[in-house]
């Protein structure tokens, strides 16, 4: 006898209504059903907790990184995102750089594109960064994630 289990609901869907103008590095919003991870802003740390980076690229990089770790840490991957909300300190800088970005997004996360927010703030709660990222995502109904016990 084999089991076959029941198929996975089918990934987040893309809503991008037709009359506008088509987005670029983004969605107009995302829809699906599952179990939802909130990924808290994440900033350019590494593994001792430490900003080490310099420059909003660089930041981005990591701080896109400790995203998707946090959401591999749910059994989750960068497609699973529904919306991310990138908090920077200078929206210029950011304008500026956003070809570079562009790059390191897809570097980072490929070429998922969920709702974007981006808002610019007069600071951070650590002082050396100058962006920080969080994320929604939803993990499709039936998708096998894992859970850390609390210490």
């Amino acid at each position: 006898m084999t089991i076959v289990p029941p198929p996975l609901a089918p990934p987040l869907r893309e809503i991008n209504p037709p009359q506008w103008p088509s987005p670029r590095g983004y969605s107009h919003a995302m829809a699906g059903t599952g179990t939802f991870v909130f990924v808290g802003g994440q900033i350019a740390t590494d593994d001792a907790g430490r900003v080490t980076s310099v420059g909003l690229v660089p930041q981005a990089r990591q701080a896109l990184r400790n995203v998707r770790t946090v959401l591999a840490e749910a059994g989750g991957t960068p497609e699973h995102i529904a919306q991310m909300t990138w908090y920077v300190l200078d929206i210029d800088h950011y304008r500026m750089l956003l070809p570079e970005l562009g790059v390191v997004y897809r570097e980072v996360m490929g070429s998922h594109y969920p709702a974007m927010v981006l808002v610019e703030v007069t600071g951070l709660v650590e002082p050396t960064a100058i962006v920080e990222i969080a994320a929604t995502a939803i993990l499709p109904a039936g998708h096998r994630y894992h859970s850390v016990p609390k210490a």
